[in-house]
């Protein structure tokens, strides 16, 4: 769907709209670059660590950053959030707002700092959100409007973005292929994920590509069929 090593341009319904994943830290967790080759603006999703690759990656791609979207508030997902932002802020001369997760993912955000010295990974640091989102927003990504879903279980304030009209969505850890998110964590709920996933990612159709938290992307039609842990 997208090549994981350098920028892709989608056909189709996003033949203006460019995207790359960057896999970052110990946990290999996709950060996605998307832009619209146009107007030369984007966003950056999940940047959870190794912010100079990930601003390595955005001087080739050569686009503005408008925002920096979080799915949820994970130490692989938003422990690289808060450096991009101040980077960022100083080259381009204009705020960047860090929008999402859900308010329920505060705790995990808030606790970065003290999981990254425990893992010993440095360089991460607690995020504060410019906006925090919630399930009938909406967020503007490389000049399109994407419908903002709270998709719980992996985390509890963990979101979905997904368009429509482009048949396309970014799911950090709810879905994978082949797989789904974890939910052994003492905040997990592995009834609600698989609710999430039946209830409000099913319904945007089988044709829809999405990109996800690690490894590569799929579309919801394929997993629907084939993914085992949602037959």
């Amino acid at each position: 769907m997208i090549d994981e090593s350098r920028p892709a341009r989608h056909a189709g319904r996003m033949a203006k709209i460019q995207a790359a994943q960057i896999a970052v830290t110990p946990f290999q967790q996709n950060c996605a670059l998307i832009w619209d080759a146009e107007s030369g603006k984007g966003v950056v999703v999940d940047p959870g660590g190794d912010v100079p690759r990930i601003a390595a990656a955005l001087d080739r791609a050569g686009f503005a950053v408008e925002r920096i979207l979080l799915t949820h508030g994970h130490i692989d997902h938003a422990g690289g959030a808060a450096e991009l932002k101040r980077l960022l802020e100083a080259k381009q001369g204009a705020p960047v707002p860090i929008e999402g997760p859900d308010r329920r993912d505060a705790f995990l955000l808030s606790g970065i700092a003290v999981q990254a010295a425990e893992y010993g990974i440095p360089g991460l640091d607690n995020a504060t959100p410019d906006r925090w989102l919630e399930e009938g927003d909406t967020v503007e990504i490389a000049g399109q409007g994407f419908d903002v879903l709270h998709c719980p279980g992996h985390t509890p304030g963990h979101l979905v973005f997904a368009s429509k009209t482009l048949g396309f969505a970014l799911v950090g850890d709810v879905l994978f292929r082949g797989s789904i998110g974890r939910t052994d964590f003492p905040y997990g709920d592995h009834a609600a994920l698989i609710e999430a996933i039946t209830t409000k990612l099913f319904p945007l159709g089988d044709e829809v590509r999405f990109l996800c938290g690690h490894g590569p992307g799929s579309t919801i039609g394929d997993e629907r069929r084939t993914n085992p842990f949602l037959r």
